[in-house]
């Protein structure tokens, strides 16, 4: 049996970074998605729906596929805090997470129209950061510049010091793309990575 093409759905070179860890050939894929929240949306509901959307898009172009849609929405206060964009909104952000515990809700999904497969998991990760200088944050940003990571905070590299503790069960969750629930959700669409890695 041909094993069915794997396509990831998102241009973040973050998850593709993360999806190349597990040794199976795939293709990326631009998701054609509006990720305008919904009015009242809750931060998880928002990032569930849209890493659906984006599996859904994507797959509809790519019926043969397995495709694999991600989003992540970090909240504080009940409320959604996105990629900053710019240097004076990621400083505010910084400092009003300065000291604080927040979440980052990394949702994976996963579709194949010709299975008629799709399901969609939540992966949160608690995040408690360290009471911030406003010199070590121009400082962080300067180095970093992490415009279009949600909350500001790269944990992969120099943002890890400006955490004082990370909670999840999915360690890369926090990057982007929760790769023990893209694993679980690969294997139930029929694509093992442990069978097809390398190969």
């Amino acid at each position: 049996m041909t094993r069915p093409p794997l396509i990831l759905g998102s241009t973040s070179r973050y998850r593709r970074e993360l999806l190349q860890r597990l040794r199976l050939p795939f293709e990326a894929v631009a998701p054609q998605v509006d990720e305008t929240p919904l009015p009242g949306e809750a931060p998880a509901a928002l990032a569930q729906r849209l890493a659906l959307a984006k599996a859904r898009e994507v797959a509809g172009r790519h019926p043969q596929a397995v495709v694999i849609g991600s989003d992540q929405v970090a909240e504080l206060d009940g409320e959604a805090i996105g990629k900053p964009g710019t240097h004076e909104r990621a400083v505010a952000q910084l400092q009003r997470m300065s000291g604080r515990t927040l979440v980052f809700h990394t949702a994976v999904a996963v579709a194949c129209m010709a299975q008629g497969f799709e399901r969609v998991e939540l992966a949160p990760v608690r995040v408690t950061m360290r009471q911030l200088r406003a010199a070590e944050i121009e400082r962080y940003l300067r180095l970093e510049q992490p415009y279009d990571c949600a909350g500001s905070a790269k944990s992969e590299t120099l943002g890890i010091a400006l955490l004082s503790a990370i909670e999840s069960d999915d360690p890369t969750a926090l990057v982007g793309l929760p790769l023990i629930r893209t694993c679980a959700l690969l294997r139930e669409a029929g694509l093992d990575p442990l069978a097809a890695a390398g190969s």
